[in-house]
């Protein structure tokens, strides 16, 4: 690993609470995500729905307006804070389905994705990928995130803001959907991508890969 590659630069509490570079689609995702994950397939027959609909936060009015509210700024290309962002992982590691709920975030924060690159050799696929990861990233958050390593695919990164957001590191799962989606459009047969190292859970830095 080579350290030009890292991302050095530690987000401090003052940045975390004032600075606003994250795109805020990424906090309309994040909801939408929660509401789609806590529409119900079914309600049974004996289910008191004015007793279980409310424990669905993602069902709830306030969810609902907030929702429309990052729609309207998300049209109007409006930023959120670092803490808004921190806000909102938290509110998903809570959850028993919290990976899952970041993973399929990732994945719709890829964005629309031309098909037609699939047809392209894999070694070129592979470059575009890692462009379009790299540039969507700093899109969506503002900053650059990590960077790639030598390496067919490997993303690494040091103090990044899903690892201050989360303790935990589900939130790295994130940058995992992401990647997967963005390699599904670019190759044929894409390989899994994992988090191979997490600085939440004890490593150096963080780093994504193929498994």
């Amino acid at each position: 690993m080579t350290d030009h590659h890292i991302e050095q630069t530690p987000i401090t509490e003052s940045s975390v609470s004032t600075r606003r570079r994250v795109s805020s689609l990424v906090a309309l995702t994040f909801l939408e995500v929660i509401k789609a994950s806590d529409r119900p397939f079914e309600v049974f027959e004996e289910e008191d729905t004015s007793i279980t609909m409310p424990r669905r936060l993602g069902l709830s009015d306030v969810v609902e307006r907030r929702i429309r509210n990052y729609q309207e700024d998300t049209k109007k290309g409006h930023k959120i804070s670092d803490e808004e962002f921190v806000d909102l992982v938290r509110l998903v590691v809570r959850r028993a389905d919290a990976r899952a709920v970041f993973l399929e975030v990732g994945a719709r924060l890829a964005g629309k994705l031309p098909r037609r690159l699939r047809v392209m050799p894999r070694r070129l696929g592979m470059a575009l990928a890692r462009r379009r990861v790299r540039k969507r990233l700093q899109a969506l958050f503002g900053r650059r995130v990590g960077g790639f390593a030598d390496g067919e695919f490997v993303l690494e990164g040091r103090s990044l803001l899903f690892m201050q957001s989360d303790a935990g590191g589900n939130a790295c799962s994130l940058v995992s959907g992401l990647c997967s989606a963005t390699l599904s459009a670019s190759i044929e047969d894409p390989p899994t991508i994992a988090h191979i190292v997490c600085e939440a859970r004890g490593g150096a830095y963080c780093r994504w890969g193929i498994q």
